[in-house]
């Protein structure tokens, strides 16, 4: 095939760092901490202060409201609130945050869509959101994003980053639906004789508040460890349902999605982006992730309109397992449908009339060529053409490569495989070989532009590079 290599690549760059919290222990550390600080002479502390918000300003946006952030958590944790001045309590921030560097191991597996504005473009250009898994420091993940343009010529340009990342806190008032949250207690076995009088006192749509008011309501006057548990379990759930916002004036290359639950305390990886149109015409971004709290993978969902504000849910059913659940960009026959591969090694077509519940399945793919005999997953949603839906794809064969080939599906019955490729689209080269994870291509998503794919991809899960092949050509390769 006519594939092409672009001469782009973007590498891992350690100096791109967002802000945390930083709690050295539990309460009675830090009452110590702030003991210590308000030992200081206020002119140390003024200078302090000085010193560090000059420096600091430089590499994130508003210091001064994340040191006072930080100051407000760790207070929280302290228990005790202290009488401090504005600029003493600014100071106490600082002891209470750190950075982390987000690409400070690598910048991999990215996925593309088109862009939500393509006004004041030129004839034949696409604007682009690109998201990729950025892994700092404790191999964490989060979720990046770049911006560009693919020209009428298929070169690809993406947009130099600000020099500043911004993460977003959970929305505090967002609301749950009940129906569906009832839905998910079900299935974690955890809709017992506990939660029914704390679901009672729930209205259809509630908020993190009203849960935890109605847990109190009902907890027993004597410690009950059943009932503790039932409470952690239900709190959990809700916490790993959250929306986040961002600034307006945040530029999109700005924004971090990094790991707030409990389910994804070690990252959040592999966002595949697709771009979803209703019946209606109206438009939506989802992507589904794996989020990894060092112990389980659980596949995730988010949805977007503007890439500002971002609702995260849990994806629910038995096929919701393991990695790699990609969305089709739209329903085919009434029903939503993903790819997936929820045993670890085939690939499935899930079909459902419920986005966050995936129940049906049929096998449509397995290893089969000595590339993929390993196993097999998609790299992104599937693209519509007039022929069928292209659905690229990975496999993991000898030394475990991963090398990318592509699937033909039938457009009105994608359960059914009527093209494949025999050899694989896409080998590591000897300049791609070497990195994190040695031999390896594989990307979470491509975009169609006109006649040809775009295909970001991942390097050795080091660094993310490009190429494009024409569409024409994939599908005569396809059909043979």
């Amino acid at each position: 095939m006519n594939i092409t290599r672009l001469p782009l690549r973007l590498p891992a760059d350690s100096k791109r760092v967002i802000t945390l919290p930083f709690t050295p222990g539990g309460a009675p550390r830090v009452r110590a901490i702030v003991e210590r600080v308000g030992e200081l002479p206020d002119a140390t502390v003024s200078s302090m202060l000085a010193a560090l918000v000059a420096d600091y300003e430089r590499r994130h946006r508003d210091i001064r409201k994340v040191f006072l952030q930080s100051y407000a958590t760790a207070v929280a944790l302290s228990g005790e609130r202290p009488d401090v001045s504005d600029e003493r309590r600014l100071l106490l921030g600082a002891y209470f945050t750190s950075e982390y560097s987000l690409e400070s191991v690598a910048l991999f597996n990215p996925s593309m869509v088109e862009h939500p504005d393509q006004t004041d473009l030129p004839q034949g250009a696409t604007r682009f959101v690109m998201s990729l898994r950025a892994c700092g420091e404790g191999h964490i993940s989060s979720i990046e994003f770049r911006t560009g343009i693919v020209d009428a010529e298929q070169r690809v340009r993406v947009d130099a980053p600000t020099g500043f990342a911004t993460t977003a806190r959970p929305v505090d008032d967002a609301l749950y639906d009940k129906a569906s949250y009832c839905l998910k207690l079900g299935e974690m076995n955890a809709h017992n004789r506990h939660a029914v009088p704390i679901l009672a006192l729930l209205p259809d749509n509630f908020t993190t508040r009203d849960l935890v008011n109605a847990i109190e309501a009902c907890r027993p006057a004597e410690s009950i460890t059943h009932f503790t548990e039932q409470a952690d379990n239900m709190l959990w759930l809700a916490h790993s349902n959250y929306q986040l916002e961002f600034p307006p004036d945040v530029p999109i290359s700005e924004r971090v999605v990094f790991p707030v639950s409990e389910s994804e305390s070690r990252g959040i990886e592999d966002a595949r982006f697709v771009r979803f149109t209703d019946p209606d015409g109206r438009t939506a971004y989802y992507a589904t992730y794996t989020a990894y709290n060092g112990f389980r993978a659980l596949p995730q969902l988010i949805e977007t309109t503007d890439f500002r504000r971002f609702k995260i849910a849990t994806l629910n059913g038995r096929c919701v397992e393991n990695k790699g659940m990609a969305l089709f960009p739209r329903k085919v026959g009434g029903a939503f449908m993903m790819a997936a591969r929820f045993d670890g090694e085939n690939i499935y077509l899930l079909t459902s009339d419920n986005i966050h519940f995936w129940n049906e399945s049929k096998l449509i793919y397995a290893p089969k060529h000595p590339w993929e005999l390993v196993q097999v997953g998609n790299c992104g949603s599937p693209i519509e053409t007039d022929e069928g839906w292209i659905l690229l794809t990975h496999g993991v064969g000898p030394m475990r490569q991963y090398w990318m080939g592509a699937l033909l599906l039938d457009l009105d019955d994608p359960s059914r495989v009527i093209g494949e490729l025999s050899e694989p689209m896409l080998v590591p080269n000897e300049d791609e070989r070497d990195g994190y994870v040695p031999n390896v291509v594989y990307s979470c998503g491509a975009l169609r532009h006109g006649d040809h794919l775009v295909i970001p991809y991942a390097v050795s899960d080091s660094q993310t590079s490009f190429a494009r092949v024409p569409v024409a050509d994939l599908l005569a390769e396809l059909r043979r």
